[in-house]
């Protein structure tokens, strides 16, 4: 399965890269995973937010895997339990699915951009700062694939 994550931002901080690519090198053979930074838009001298958001989806649609099932992550989208994301996991599997989860930029991501997508979801109702979404995210990713395995990585 290929797993694609297409994030706004660049320069992370160290911790960042590290983490995700703990997780990363976790998934194994089954999971070919890929994060893919996505050059921010500037604000100012004349950008302003919407400006940027279509800036940044251009960007983001140029990079995004052909016939890919989109995610989107996104403060009104669904927040799924483990579980539920491990039963997600369990049927783009089943459908031979390249899955790809956008993280948007400082500003969000235009309406456009989130009406593209298969599926909105979010990690949290907390305001997270990118780079703690990226770890987040694959750390939950794997987890889900440690759940379908019935790894002890999962307890309940």
């Amino acid at each position: 399965m290929n797993i694609t994550v297409l994030a706004v931002g660049t320069k992370m901080p160290r911790w960042v890269d590290e983490a995700v690519n703990e997780y990363a090198k976790r998934f194994g053979r089954d999971i070919n995973y890929t994060l893919k930074e996505i050059k921010p838009e500037k604000r100012g001298a004349g950008i302003n937010a919407a400006q940027g958001m279509l800036a940044e989806e251009k960007r983001l649609l140029e990079n995004l895997p052909q016939g890919a099932f989109l995610v989107v992550l996104d403060e009104r989208g669904k927040a799924p339990t483990s579980i539920e994301l491990a039963e997600h996991m369990r049927q783009w599997q089943h459908n031979g699915e390249h899955v790809c989860f956008i993280i948007g930029g400082a500003d969000g991501m235009t309406d456009t951009l989130k009406q593209k997508a298969n599926l909105m979801m979010r990690l949290s109702s907390l305001t997270l700062p990118h780079g703690m979404v990226r770890v987040l995210l694959t750390e939950q990713l794997y987890r889900a694939v440690s759940i379908l395995h019935n790894h002890p990585y999962h307890r309940e």
